[in-house]
């Protein structure tokens, strides 16, 4: 008996929790924004470059290329060629210049390429190896402008259920928060855990730039 009871007991606990190691709660509405705005992109014809991450590798990409800190600095670039797409997720609050960082990022862009960038707002420092900064969306969104983009999309998600369950760990989206979606997933714009941009470079950048 008490042993029927214990398997029925693990049997709820992975139903309501679902997998441990799952998507973040912070990151299912961004997620979902980030495959939006690719959605609207011939992914076959671009030329892909991830920084310090390869989240998008499995996309089909023409070609995909991804870098990693400390072989490759934002504020002291290596040559690369340009690429279609730029993506920078969760990595310029770990950045001690972020308006250098976006300008290295604008760079790596083919003009009329797309840039892709992330970041975490109301989220406990977290050193990789250092957190320096937080973003609004329109605080990203003037960095990008600055560096010679034209945003696309500037947007966030959070909630205050959120914003209190990530205070000790980042949780993973279980599945009792799927079945109170309309709870969890509810967005409050001035209490955002993530921020993001998407951005565009001119066709015409490098006439511009002269």
């Amino acid at each position: 008996m008490l042993e029927a009871v214990s398997m029925l007991h693990t049997a709820l606990r992975r139903i309501v929790r679902g997998p441990v190691n799952g998507r973040h709660w912070i990151r299912v509405e961004m997620d979902q924004a980030v495959d939006v705005f690719l959605a609207q992109l011939d992914l076959a014809s671009c030329d892909a470059i991830e920084v310090s991450g390869n989240a998008h590798a499995r996309r089909p990409w023409r070609s995909y290329r991804h870098v990693d800190y400390p072989a490759y600095d934002l504020l002291d670039p290596s040559p690369l060629p340009e690429f279609d797409v730029v993506l920078c997720e969760q990595v310029l609050e770990h950045v001690p210049d972020p308006w250098r960082a976006m300008e290295t990022l604008t760079s790596l862009c083919r003009p009329g390429g797309s840039v892709v960038i992330t970041t975490p707002f109301l989220m406990r420092i977290h050193e990789y190896p250092a957190d320096f900064w937080r973003f609004t969306p329109e605080g990203m969104a003037h960095i990008a402008r600055g560096a010679g983009l034209e945003v696309v999309q500037s947007g966030s998600w959070g909630n205050t259920w959120c914003t209190v369950a990530n205070r000790h760990r980042a949780p993973t989206f279980r599945a009792w928060h799927q079945m109170l979606s309309r709870v969890t997933l509810a967005n409050d714009p001035l209490c955002p855990q993530t921020v993001w941009t998407f951005a565009r470079k001119p066709d015409q950048f490098a006439v511009q730039t002269v």
